[in-house]
């Protein structure tokens, strides 16, 4: 399942919605032009577990600690950039219509820097940098699932060579979504040193949103 939009009504203009989305194209497209290439960008400034667990750093270019904000705006591929963006696009929106510009933007990163640590702390060892919005996006849609379960999304649905767009209630895709990466974070959990989905990134990132959210909204939003 793609969500493709939904019909939740949006109040205010999402600016920082669409200046993430910016941001992070803009950067991709200097992450595949720079003649550092995509993967040493990645690690000179993706989140390295080592380096931020271990009292011994390995330093970066960036100091570990702010590796944690870089490697959110880094993607390592357009497939990897488009569907973060989409999810992003989708769901923000009326995230950040809930919470406000500012709120928004710092219920974000907060996001994000949980999801960080949630892999790092998964795979303390590695050296394998993790980059991606994923994290951030995750505590979005955990955020997203609490607040608006009957809000309905535009799904492009697949099997095979059948395909259908069809209207599903937002508790269904996003805990669709959920229940993927759950499944999955449990059947790598182990297998580190080996790249691929940070699975326990989307984990965190969603959990921490879902737990939080209702802390993050403006007194207005109860009066309603």
């Amino acid at each position: 399942m793609i969500p493709l939009k939904d019909d939740n009504p949006i109040r205010t203009f999402p600016f920082i919605t669409i200046s993430l989305i910016v941001l992070n194209c803009i950067i991709f497209i200097w992450q595949i032009t720079s003649p550092l290439g995509i993967e040493r960008i990645a690690y000179y400034f993706g989140a390295i577990p080592h380096n931020l667990l271990s009292f011994n750093l390995v330093i970066q270019p960036v100091h570990p600690m702010i590796s944690v904000f870089t490697s959110m705006f880094l993607h390592g591929g357009l497939l990897h950039l488009a569907g973060n963006m989409l999810y992003l696009w989708i769901f923000g929106n009326n995230i950040e219509d809930s919470l406000g510009h500012l709120r928004f933007l710092i219920f974000y990163l907060f996001s994000g820097i949980v999801a960080v640590y949630s892999h790092a702390i998964t795979d303390a060892d590695s050296f394998i940098p993790m980059i991606g919005a994923s994290g951030a996006v995750s505590g979005v849609l955990g955020a997203y699932l609490l607040l608006f379960p009957k809000a309905k999304v535009y799904t492009f649905f697949f099997f095979g060579f059948f395909w259908q767009i069809i209207k599903l209630p937002a508790v269904v895709v996003i805990g669709f979504w959920a229940f993927i990466q759950i499944v999955s974070g449990m059947l790598t959990y182990g297998i580190g040193h080996q790249g691929g989905v940070a699975w326990f990134a989307h984990i965190g990132g969603f959990i921490i949103g879902l737990l939080t959210i209702k802390l993050w909204l403006p007194k207005r939003y109860y009066s309603q």
